[in-house]
């Protein structure tokens, strides 16, 4: 799949650091999610992520996240942390997985309710996606940051909040797991001023 870098992509490469609500418009591409909790809408910085969007709305476009769930609530300091989504049950819907666009390439900064990439390593992010409720500090480099919420922290809050097994996940993730998952009826792209 080929990539045209845009202006603010130049401009990113140049130095310029501008946040994702300071993002020009034309770089911006809206996706609703529909949540059992109420929607979430995401704004996908294409300008300076191009390769993490890109692939964020393969996954949209074939509709290959309608009836995918947020399944696990990741707790960190302060009441911060992340909700994630995925496929987790047809491994025959995933896409390859792509290259790795860390924010210290990118310019963009992690706050609430940023969109990063899953990933078990760089250059193996392929559907699972994590929203942040606060600041993830340690989270820097290593996942690729592609957007933000614009509408519907509120959703976000309350999936954090939906109960999880305190036996179920492995590892790091025991007692991370939500309980019941919260589904994403569907994910679309929409317009947006």
């Amino acid at each position: 799949m080929a990539l045209v870098c845009s202006a603010s992509a130049q401009a990113r490469i140049s130095g310029d650091q501008a946040s994702p609500a300071t993002a020009p418009a034309a770089d911006l591409v809206h996706v609703r999610l529909d949540t059992e909790k109420g929607p979430i809408l995401v704004a996908l910085d294409r300008g300076r992520a191009p390769v993490t969007t890109a692939n964020f709305l393969r996954y949209v476009d074939a509709r290959r996240f309608d009836g995918i769930a947020f399944y696990r609530a990741m707790p960190a300091d302060s009441g911060n942390g992340l909700i994630q989504a995925g496929i987790t049950k047809d491994a025959r819907l995933l896409y390859p997985p792509i290259a790795h666009e860390p924010p210290s390439a990118t310019g963009l900064t992690h706050e609430p309710g940023s969109l990063m990439m899953a990933n078990g390593g760089p250059g193996t992010a392929r559907s699972d996606f994590f929203i942040t409720v606060g600041a993830m500090p340690g989270f820097e480099d290593s996942f690729a940051l592609f957007g933000r919420v614009v509408e519907g922290m509120d959703v976000v809050r309350a999936i954090f909040a939906s109960p999880v097994d305190p036996q179920k996940g492995a590892g790091p993730m025991k007692g991370q797991m939500l309980e019941p998952t919260i589904k994403i009826r569907t994910a679309r792209r929409v317009d947006r001023p």
